[in-house]
């Protein structure tokens, strides 16, 4: 009897390592597929990031009157055709005229805070755009820096051109995808859109129960 529990548990522990090892193996297979597809997202994108001077009301407040200003004048001047390269090189040109209208925004409030308009790349954590997972990494972004630029900030997609819909905490819609889905490889697109968590859920587990 002793023998037989002995064994039993031996069974027991050798069934945990080995589903043990398999989820690992899996796990580490699922981080692989998203890291390619932030790498490969992150060469294809082009994101629009404006920081706030503070968490206070006020300042933030502040940023988001920057950030409809500013969108604004993209909407209007920014080619409609234009690819990534084009947009890149529109803001570029443009940092100077972003900078000026922000600080109007905030001199017309009162507001006497510096404003710094770049091109960089920064490192963001994963963010959810509507229904659309964008994966942590490094990013390129155009940034509007507003004082201290110590507060939360506001972010959305400037090429492909997803910042002008309306749907930012919605579901990005059909024609934001199809521009998303035209510079992603397929494997990359399916693991940032609307069915990730899922898709990792039946990759685990077999199926969602």
């Amino acid at each position: 009897m002793k023998r037989e529990r002995i064994c039993l548990l031996i069974a027991i522990l050798m069934a945990a390592v080995i589903t043990g090892g398999l989820v690992l193996e899996r796990g580490l297979l699922v981080e692989a597929r998203v890291e390619r597809a932030q790498q490969e997202l992150a060469q294809e994108v082009l994101r629009f990031h404006v920081l706030a001077n503070s968490d206070s009301e006020e300042d933030q407040q502040m940023k988001m009157q920057v950030k409809d200003a500013v969108l604004s004048y993209m909407k209007k001047h920014l080619p409609e055709n234009a690819d990534l390269a084009a947009t890149r090189q529109w803001a570029k040109e443009h940092l100077s005229d972003i900078e000026s209208l922000a600080e109007t925004i905030l001199l017309d409030a009162a507001c006497d805070y510096t404003v710094e308009a770049e091109l960089a790349q920064v490192w963001f954590p994963k963010k959810t755009y509507g229904d659309v997972m964008f994966p942590a990494g490094a990013y390129e972004a155009l940034r509007v820096k507003i004082g201290a630029a110590q507060g939360q900030n506001w972010w959305c997609c400037l090429y492909p051109k997803l910042c002008f819909t309306t749907a930012v905490h919605a579901v990005v819609p059909d024609e934001g995808k199809q521009e998303l889905a035209a510079v992603l490889n397929d494997d990359s697109y399916e693991m940032i859109t609307a069915k990730t968590d899922y898709k990792i859920r039946w990759f685990f587990f077999g199926g969602e129960r």
